[in-house]
């Protein structure tokens, strides 16, 4: 958005209301990312406590493999 600074009359009611709606508009885009934000860091979290789960799991069956299986009852 430019302003001609020439010899007319500076309309400064316009300039005025120019910069209220690009603050209005900017104002919603950052309310808007911050939404984003905010949802991305709650999905971040789910699935940060899905990976220690299934690292626990993981780690779990792992330590049952160490013990030797016991025989087939139909030895």
């Amino acid at each position: 958005m430019e302003f001609d600074m020439s010899d007319e009359p500076f309309d400064y009611a316009a300039r005025h209301h120019a910069l209220e709606t690009l603050i209005a508009h900017q104002d919603r885009t950052i309310a808007e990312l911050s939404d984003v934000i905010a949802s991305q860091w709650r999905k971040i979290d789910i699935l940060e406590r899905q990976v220690a789960q299934l690292r626990e799991e993981f780690q779990n069956i792992g330590a049952s493999r160490d013990t030797p299986e016991p025989p087939p009852p139909h030895y």
